[in-house]
């Protein structure tokens, strides 16, 4: 994918992050002072929800592209580096399996929970699993790319990744 379009995707992610923060925090302001008031607004805990799940899957998206993402590879550092890029890319291979299966799964409670309406919100209850696509989309691409990358033999040393830091 060409850098231009990769870098938009990565700030479009980031802008979506900070709407969704702004309105999870606007929606839950809501409801703790309608309830404060006497008349609370029921959608507010479900709005909630679903804005915190898509919070959530944004979150993952961003720690996943920025490579900073718990890892610990206390021992995988102690390995030759021979031994150090196979277990790199097994690694990534598992994630591009792990990101295939989110996305399969996340696929099929989208279309299992089509037909069903939220509680209290007038919209569709697939709308709280489509972000387990993006969410196994962006995992299997982003584990496929940096396959690619341990493969040419470019695995940068933990402490050389953005955020790192030495755990021991």
């Amino acid at each position: 994918m060409p850098r231009p379009l990769v870098g938009a995707c990565d700030r479009a992610a980031a802008i979506v992050a900070c709407v969704l923060v702004v309105a999870l925090l606007g929606v839950v302001t809501l409801g703790v002072v309608t309830r404060a008031l006497g008349e609370p607004l029921i959608w507010t805990d479900e709005g909630s929800r679903f804005l915190m799940v898509w919070l959530a899957v944004f979150g993952w998206v961003l720690a996943s592209r920025k490579r900073v993402h718990v890892r610990i590879r206390y021992f995988q550092d102690k390995l030759t580096p021979r031994l150090h890029r196979a277990v790199e890319i097994a690694w990534e291979v598992s994630l591009v399996a792990f990101g295939v299966l989110v996305t399969g799964y996340g696929v099929a409670l989208v279309i299992r929970n089509h037909d069903l309406e939220a509680t209290s919100l007038p919209m569709s209850m697939a709308w709280m699993y489509v972000p387990m696509v993006l969410a196994g989309l962006v995992t299997a691409l982003q584990a496929a790319s940096e396959v690619v990358e341990a493969w040419r033999g470019h695995v940068p040393p933990h402490s050389a990744l953005p955020g790192a830091a030495d755990i021991e």
